[in-house]
């Protein structure tokens, strides 16, 4: 069946937008700030590079898993049942941590992660079965700009039971867990996924990961635009996650922020990602996605910029400047660049070509991570040396995105899903 043949429930189409508040739950509640601030009250050595290490392992697993899990999904002809597997292992991981010793927490974060970011790029191939050509840029901005609120959900939990009421960081990711539980559940019950044709021969074993890994970048290779676009988004999801990883830390030891006022500022920057989603989801059918997702990482850009300037010139106050321009153009981002994948990818493939998405964003968390580590603790040469190198990455980001063509594709024979 073709893709634009298919017309989607509303039903599916609301509970797909409610999974994406889910995902952000866990991504800002535990990513993006609970586990950073853990690790610094229990004090652990060098905490920026410590949990880059744990993000690149989890990442590593994920940039072998998601092809392979992608392309059993696109057999089968089901995506759901594997979503689900996934955000079980990503909410257990969640609902665990903060109990036991400091290694255990480090396990379950790693385990969490690899079900969070391998369930995310068959949650991001579900897109073509909740929307229409017509509607895909927004309906992915709806998706995205819903989803902050889950980052306020993340925070509140975090910021209420942690600092408000002082629980326990275990009774906190716990509810946490909970609450990611809870989002999810729509997605299970109510999503539709369009009929598929079953491809010939069978699913490939886990065991033939390595070398179906090779053969799924052969065969991007052969559509245009997929690989240059792939290796746009290594550099630039190498920037923002990185950036989701540290900014805390950036925040509250280069800015001078307490935690109270680190809360307000990432609020601030939430409240503008949610238009700046929405907005560009709009956009996107008016000038097509690939030039509002670089207008997008070039607004991203500029408000770096602004953070190194308001460090290194002790001018705290910027950050209020810093706050609602990233966040505008991180909203966008999102919403946009899974538009291209889906426009510039073959419908038959569809699933494999995400988990290539997915393992492209995972090894940047290998290699993002890392280098802020190196860099910040390792040669001693500090988080604004850091915060450079991410802003000269994301240029070049820039520069190769602009070579991709993401036309709408005519899909006919094997290529049609």
């Amino acid at each position: 069946m073709a893709n634009d043949s298919w017309v989607p429930p509303k039903s599916s189409t609301r509970a797909w937008v409610i999974y994406d508040l889910a995902n952000t739950i866990f991504y800002f509640g535990v990513i993006g700030y609970g586990i950073q601030l853990w690790a610094g009250d229990i004090g652990v050595d060098q905490p920026d590079a410590v949990i880059g290490y744990v993000r690149s392992a989890a990442g590593l697993v994920v940039a072998f898993l998601a092809p392979w899990l992608g392309s059993r999904t696109d057999f089968w002809g089901r995506r759901l049942p594997t979503l689900a597997v996934l955000t079980m292992l990503a909410v257990a991981g969640t609902a665990l941590l903060g109990i036991g010793p400091t290694w255990f927490t480090f396990l379950v974060f790693g385990l969490a992660l690899i079900g969070f970011n391998t369930g995310s790029a068959i949650y991001d191939a579900l897109l073509p079965d909740v929307s229409t050509p017509a509607t895909r840029g927004r309906v992915s901005g709806l998706g995205v700009g819903i989803g902050y609120l889950g980052s306020g959900i993340g925070l509140g939990i975090f910021f209420g039971l942690r600092l408000g009421l002082d629980r326990s960081y275990s009774l906190t990711f716990a509810s946490i867990g909970l609450a990611f539980l809870l989002f999810s559940l729509p997605a299970f019950l109510l999503i539709r996924e369009r009929p598929r044709r079953r491809p010939s021969g069978r699913p490939p074993r886990l065991s033939e990961t390595v070398s179906y890994l090779v053969a799924a970048w052969r065969r991007a290779s052969q559509y245009p635009g997929v690989v240059r676009f792939l290796i746009a988004r290594f550099l630039y999801t190498d920037v923002l996650t990185t950036l989701t990883g540290f900014l805390t830390l950036f925040v509250t030891q280069e800015l001078g922020f307490g935690d109270d006022l680190s809360a307000i500022l990432i609020a601030t920057a939430i409240g503008t990602a949610i238009p700046g989603s929405l907005v560009a989801g709009r956009l996107v059918e008016r000038y097509g996605p690939r030039r509002v997702l670089g207008l997008a990482l070039l607004v991203v850009a500029v408000g770096m910029v602004c953070a190194i300037v308001a460090a290194v010139a002790d001018l705290p106050n910027l950050a209020w400047v810093i706050g609602p321009l990233g966040g505008a153009g991180w909203g966008a981002i999102p919403a946009t660049d899974r538009v291209v994948m889906a426009r510039i990818s073959p419908p038959q493939h569809l699933g494999e070509f995400y988990g290539l998405y997915a393992t492209i964003g995972r090894f940047s968390t290998i290699l993002g991570p890392l280098l802020w580590g190196v860099i910040a603790d390792v040669l001693d040469l500090g988080r604004n040396a850091a915060m450079g190198m991410l802003i000269g990455l994301l240029l070049i980001a820039l520069s190769v995105l602009r070579r991709v063509d993401d036309q709408e594709r005519v899909w006919v024979g094997d290529d049609l899903g």
